[in-house]
């Protein structure tokens, strides 16, 4: 089939009857669902780019197996060309939604791919595995497929490991093997916008430890199947709030759930690791499995970007960007932006070719990014609160602006500086309102935060492994330079 429209995706929605619930009751139209509908429209525009006369070359390439048109996300890169026409799929995307929403499909699509090009990792282990990552790679590819992911076990006992929680299934692990597939029982979390995926695909981080053998996981199957529970988080909007009063939360919500599976089969052809402690701890490495930092540094990049034009916008409407505090906050929010984007194109322009004849981003500025991002982020939303002040707690609702009574009072008082009116500066800080303080706005800064895992073993794991590949020999020159130099004055 090759790229599909956002109709097409939207009609798959409607074929399927996957158990979600959310708020204490059993979602059952998932297209027509408040807290859905809007995200699913805003999905649906990026599938509909990718026919877009506009977008088509740029997003989307010819596939060399089967002719037909497929996703950017899809390719093997193998040059400079090649990442940059992955990038413009990120990028395209990224901007379409502000950098919002993180979990688009280009992220996991990129993400198996990049799984499917190392099959000779899977192959050492077991040559099947290496089979159906490849074909469920195609597969995917072909059907232009929406997946979730699920990586983090639940929040318990985290001082032990999985097959010494208090139940052997609080974590997701093998119940037994039967002769279609295995039958699998526990729980993961995070799911980002599981309820409007196509499949889910599961696998892990490394930490595994003898006796973890059951948990050793990675497999895909579709959202529906049998035995799925879908279990969502509190909305952070209701779905029905006006656009003009919530212009962000409204349209780029992306809903969270724990997936609870309970004695689900998983058939053997979608199982691509099992019962390997080893291969677990070494999937995340071994695999490109990290190509996604690319997708997250563009999309981060963008996000980043717009948070500090919002910054700036606000700051401008109020007529303080005059003052030497405020220019400083925001030109420290510049240079962040700037440093994440040089950054970024270091890691494409330095690419490497691995042994598998794949261009792949230098990998330091992308991890670079990935320790700067959840602190640069907060700061941003942080001082869009500091410049908005107490005026974003104040604005009139879309109601307001319609009653005749009162628009004589709102346009009088609630104008920004000289050219700024009522309604261009309202319009501006509900949506920074929507941006810095509404729920919506604390899941994005809790989500840049921890999206790569956890930040202060991500810098540590960063400096071990910098430190393994660099000898710090400045050091010693410095030092022998100055014993050489006392040698000269000696004589």
């Amino acid at each position: 089939m090759g790229i599909r429209t956002g109709e097409q995706y939207i009609n798959a929605l409607k074929s399927r009857q996957p158990e979600i619930w959310l708020g204490g009751r059993k979602v059952t139209d998932i297209v027509n669902e408040d807290n859905f509908k809007q995200p699913i429209r805003e999905i649906a525009k990026l599938y509909d780019m990718q026919h877009d006369s506009k977008y088509r070359e740029k997003i989307t390439s010819v596939c060399e197996e089967t002719g037909e048109r497929i996703s950017n996300a899809f390719i093997v890169p193998k040059n400079y060309d090649d990442l940059m026409a992955r990038r413009a799929l990120f990028e395209t995307w990224a901007e379409s939604t502000f950098g919002l929403m993180g979990r688009t499909p280009d992220f996991l699509n990129v993400t198996v791919t990049s799984m499917a090009s190392s099959p000779d990792f899977f192959e050492q282990y077991n040559p099947k595995w290496a089979e159906n990552i490849q074909n469920y790679h195609k597969y995917i590819r072909d059907q232009d497929l929406f997946l979730t992911h699920a990586l983090i076990n639940p929040q318990n006992d985290r001082g032990k490991p999985s097959h010494q929680q208090k139940d052997m299934y609080t974590h997701l692990g093998v119940v037994e093997e039967t002769s279609e597939g295995l039958i699998v029982r526990g729980t993961k979390m995070l799911a980002t916008l599981a309820p409007i995926t196509d499949e889910v695909i599961i696998y892990s981080f490394p930490g595994f430890k003898p006796g973890d053998e059951r948990y050793a996981l990675s497999f895909a199957i579709p959202i529906d199947t049998p035995g799925l529970r879908i279990l969502c988080r509190e909305p952070m909007q209701s779905g029905t709030r006006p656009l003009f009063d919530h212009p962000l939360a409204s349209r780029f919500e992306e809903m969270d759930a724990v997936l609870v599976f309970n004695n689900v089969l998983v058939p053997w052809d979608r199982v691509f690791m099992y019962n390997n402690i080893d291969a677990a701890n070494q999937l995340y490495s071994k695999t490109g499995l990290a190509q996604n930092t690319h997708q997250n540094g563009v999309r981060g990049l963008v996000k980043l970007k717009f948070a500090a034009q919002v910054a700036a916008r606000v700051a401008d409407a109020i007529g303080v960007d005059g003052y030497l505090n405020v220019q400083t906050q925001l030109g420290e929010l510049m240079q962040s932006v700037e440093t994440i984007r040089a950054l970024l194109r270091t890691a494409e322009n330095e690419y490497e070719i691995n042994s598998r004849g794949e261009a792949i981003p230098a990998p330091i500025p992308l991890e670079t990014i990935r320790g700067i991002l959840p602190k640069a982020y907060p700061r941003t939303i942080e001082v869009i609160q500091t410049i908005g002040a107490g005026g974003l707690l104040m604005s009139p609702t879309e109601g307001d602006f319609d009653h005749p009574d009162l628009r004589e009072d709102i346009d009088k008082y609630y104008g920004g500086r000289s050219g700024v009116s009522a309604f261009e500066r309202v319009r501006l800080f509900k949506l920074a309102w929507d941006l810095c303080g509404e729920a919506f706005g604390q899941r994005l800064v809790q989500y840049e935060r921890y999206y790569s895992g956890d930040p202060v073993r991500k810098l540590g794991m960063f400096y071990n492994n910098y430190k393994r590949h660099n000898s710090f020999t400045m050091v010693d020159d410095a030092l022998n330079g100055a014993i050489e130099s006392k040698v000269e004055l000696s004589r």
